[in-house]
C-alpha cells in the first residue's frame, strides 16, 4: 500500500487532519513525506497504530508532554505510565468531588449565598507547645493567627521538627490573603499541596521528612479545615465535645475495617504509623470540611501529644473552664504533662 493522503490518514487513524497538523508540529506524528508541489502531507499506514495510540492517549486527557514520553516507551513501561497517569487523574477527581460535595452542602443549607463573611465575630485564641518529660527535642508547631490556626507534628527522626515547621510557613501567606469564604478551600488545599512540595524538598537520600497537618482558615464566621495525619480537631459546643477530624493511621483503618475495636487500637503498638503526611508522596489526599462558627463555640487542634495520653472527658473539662485562651492552653498542655 502507497502512501495515504492526511485526510485518509487521519480517518483511518480516527483522528482529524486538524489534530495531525498539531501532532507534526509537536514531532509526534509526523508526516512520511510532503508532496513537493501541492505541500500535503503524506502518511505511511505503518504509522497508524503510533497514530492511534496518540489519539487513545488524549482521549483521556494526557498532556501532550506526557504524550511524547508515553510513545517513546516500550509496551510494558508504557502501561505503567499510563496506569500511574490515570491513578492522579483519579485522585485528583476524587479531591475536586469531595470538594464540590461540600460546597453543595454547605450552599443547600441557606440558599444559593454563603454567609456573609464580613459578619460580626470576634475571635479569640491562643497556641503553645511544650516537648515534655520523656524527649529533649519538640517536632510540634503550633500557630495562631487573625485568620488562620494550625498545628502540625513532625514524624520523629530526622528533619521532623524542620517539616512540621515548613508545612506552618507554607500556610502562613493565606493569613493575608484577602478572599471571600467561596474560596478558603481551594485557597487551603493549594496551600496543603505547597507545603507537601516543600516537606518532600526536605528529604535526603537516606530520609524523607514528614508531618501531619490540621489547619483552619477563617473568613467572617466561616470557617475551612484540612486535616491530614493524627493531629486532631476539636469543637465544643453547647457543653457537646466533638471530634471533627479521623485519624489517618494503620490503626483507625483497622478499626475502619472491624479488625480492631477502639480500646485494642489505643493500646496497639503500632498506633503511631500513619498512612498519610505531608512529604509521603508527590500526590496528597488531605481531608477538606467546611463549616459556620456560632458565638460560644471552642475550637481545639492538638498533636497526639495531647490527645494521646489526655482522654475526652478531661479535654472536655478542660475547653469547658471558662478560662481565656491562653489559660486554658497552659491548663491542656498540664494536663498533658500530668
Amino acid at each position: 500500500m502507497g502512501l495515504l493522503t492526511i485526510g485518509a490518514f487521519a480517518q483511518a487513524a480516527e483522528l482529524t487532519p486538524k489534530a495531525l497538523r498539531l501532532y507534526d508540529r509537536v514531532g509526534l506524528v509526523p508526516p512520511a513525506a510532503v508532496d513537493a508541489e501541492s505541500g500535503y502531507r503524506l502518511y505511511d499506514p505503518a504509522q497508524l497504530p503510533l497514530a492511534r495510540l496518540v489519539a487513545q492517549l488524549r482521549r483521556i486527557g494526557m498532556p501532550l508532554a506526557t504524550v511524547r514520553v508515553v510513545c517513546g516507551l516500550d509496551r510494558a513501561a508504557a502501561a505503567e505510565a499510563v496506569t500511574a497517569y490515570w491513578r492522579e487523574v483519579s485522585a485528583d477527581t476524587a479531591a475536586r468531588g469531595r470538594l464540590a460535595t461540600i460546597l453543595v452542602d454547605h450552599l443547600s443549607e441557606g440558599g444559593t449565598t454563603m454567609s456573609d463573611p464580613s459578619g460580626d465575630v470576634a475571635v479569640r485564641c491562643a497556641a503553645g507547645c511544650d516537648p515534655g518529660l520523656v524527649r529533649d527535642s519538640n517536632e510540634d508547631v503550633a500557630y495562631a493567627g487573625e485568620r488562620l490556626f494550625a498545628v502540625a507534628d513532625g514524624v520523629r527522626g530526622p528533619g521532623g521538627a524542620a517539616a512540621a515547621a515548613a508545612a506552618i510557613d507554607a500556610l502562613k501567606p493565606l493569613e493575608v490573603a484577602d478572599a471571600p469564604a467561596v474560596d478558603l478551600l481551594t485557597l487551603l488545599a493549594g496551600a496543603v499541596a505547597e507545603a507537601n512540595r516543600v516537606v518532600r524538598g526536605l528529604g535526603t537520600d537516606e530520609h524523607q521528612p514528614g508531618s501531619t497537618l490540621t489547619a483552619v482558615l477563617r473568613s467572617g464566621s466561616e470557617l475551612a479545615f484540612v486535616h491530614v495525619g493524627d493531629s486532631r480537631a476539636y469543637l465544643l459546643r453547647d457543653g457537646e465535645l466533638s471530634l471533627l477530624t479521623q485519624d489517618h493511621t494503620w490503626v483507625q483503618t483497622q478499626v475502619d475495617q472491624g479488625r480492631l475495636d477502639r480500646a485494642q487500637a489505643a493500646a496497639h503498638p503500632r498506633r503511631a504509623l500513619l498512612v498519610r503526611a505531608l512529604g509521603a508522596g508527590a500526590r496528597l489526599e488531605a481531608d477538606l470540611a467546611l463549616r459556620t462558627a456560632r458565638p460560644g463555640d471552642r475550637y481545639l487542634l492538638c498533636s497526639d501529644g495531647l490527645s494521646a495520653v489526655v482522654d475526652r472527658a478531661e479535654l472536655r473539662r478542660g475547653l469547658a473552664a471558662g478560662t481565656d485562651p491562653a489559660q486554658t492552653v497552659r491548663l491542656l498542655l498540664d494536663r498533658a504533662r500530668a
